[in-house]
This record gives C-alpha cells, structure tokens and sequence, in this order.
C-alpha cells in the first residue's frame, strides 16, 4: 500500500516512501493486528487498548512519557506506530527545538497514525524496518519502543535492539515498555500465559530472558535500569548509552 502524499497542510512531514518488505513474521503471524483494514478500524481505541492492557495503558504510556521530562527539546524516535493516543501524549511534550521521528515498516499504520497528528512540522514519519534503520550513528537523545519486542522473533529483537543502541546517542537513553514474567500470586500469571502463546507467539521469551540478553555485546557498559508493574507482568527498561 503506499503512503499517501496528502495535502500541503498534511499532519506531519512524510519523507518519499522508500520500497520496504514487510517481514514474514508481521505477515504471517500479525497481520490480523497491523496489515489489514479492519485491524486499523477495530484497534484504534485508546479504550480498547487499555483493556488489552488489563486498564494500565494510561500508566505505562505516561512512565516512559517520565523518562523524557515534562520539554522534549532533542531529536526522539520512536520505533513502531501504537494504537491508541500514544504518539500524541508524546508530541504534546516536543518543546520549540524538539524533534520526532517515528518508523514503521507498514504504510498503512504511518497513514492511520498521521491521520491521529495535528499539523507540526517537528514531527517526521519514515517507512522503515526497525532490523534496519537509515538514520546515521547517534541520530537521537532517546529512543522508544513501546510494546514492540514482544512481537518480534529473537533475531528480529536482536537486530532492532542493535539498532536502536546504534542510533541514541552517548548518555542518551533507550526506553522499553513490554511483557514481563508476573509474579507467581500474580492471578493473571497462568491465564496471560495461554492467552500469550496462542496469540503472541514470541512473547513468553520476555518471560524467560532479561531484555538485556538481547541487547548488543558492546551495550556492556551501559547503565541498565527496570521496574515493573502490575504484579510484574509488564516491564520499563531504561537504557542509558554508555558515553565511553
């Protein structure tokens, strides 16, 4: 599907769409999620979203809003379109020299979230695969991912980890929201863990392995913060880019 050129006042500043495959994974196991018409119309509810979430969209989007400050006055990626008002929490915080850019590898979610932005030119979208990014070496202050890696296979997360370590600059930071393992009095522990295999295939390895095992070997230096949520089963990492 390609991207739509809009109108001279079109919501945000759209780079000429660069020929990109969709990933097998994405096309074989999402696609229901992200690539077809009725997924964009059934999903885009912020309501729906929070349910999904077990009602902890609201707190989960606005503690990695916190890791970015009240003025975002640097340039931010995002990696990966989200459902619901996302995006748009994080564009209320650009101050006058801040900058956003988001990627994602499916035209069609660039189209439904240019169609959520107002008009503001600090704000770029790019059809990009996150395993591989165009932007040069320490592009970014910070980097998010908001409930991506649990979608990816390992290599996939691997690579898009490299990548977004690639791209933040020395002493920024790299901010991951996702699945975690719930404690065992968690009572949504066993439920989530049928409800993740059969729809979420990938998910469970957020369960067995730290998010650091898939982050580069030259991340070793940095400075690796998490906190958890709701009987843990939802995570925060904060990666703060070594400046060595």
């Amino acid at each position: 599907m390609p991207l739509k050129s809009g109108p001279a006042d079109a919501s945000v500043a759209l780079p000429a769409a660069i020929p990109v495959a969709i990933p097998a994974y994405l096309r074989d196991v999402y696609w229901w999620a992200y690539l077809h018409p009725n997924a964009v119309r059934l999903f885009e509810r912020t309501w729906l979203v929070n349910l999904i979430l077990w009602g902890n969209f609201d707190r989960l989007r606005d503690a990695a809003l916190a890791e970015l400050g009240t003025s975002i006055n640097g340039p931010l990626l995002q990696i990966a379109c989200v459902y619901g008002n996302f995006t748009q929490c994080v564009a209320a915080r650009l101050g006058k020299s801040g900058q956003l850019d988001v990627i994602d590898v499916a035209a069609i979610q660039l189209d439904n979230l240019r169609n959520k932005l107002q008009p503001d030119p600090r704000i770029r979208l790019h059809r990009q695969d996150a395993q591989l990014l165009s932007f040069p070496d320490a592009s970014f202050e910070s980097t998010l991912l908001f409930f991506l890696l649990h979608e990816q296979p390992e290599d996939v997360r691997r690579a898009t980890l490299a990548e977004a370590h690639r791209v933040t600059k020395p002493g920024g930071k790299i901010i991951i929201v996702d699945y975690h393992q719930p404690r065992h009095s968690n009572p949504l522990r066993y439920l989530m863990r049928v409800v993740l295999k059969m729809l979420e295939p990938f998910a469970l390895d957020l369960w067995r392995e730290e998010i650091s095992t898939y982050l580069p070997a030259k991340s070793g230096a940095d400075a690796f913060h998490k906190t958890t949520y709701f009987g843990g089963l939802y995570q925060k990492v904060v990666i703060t880019k070594s400046s060595a």
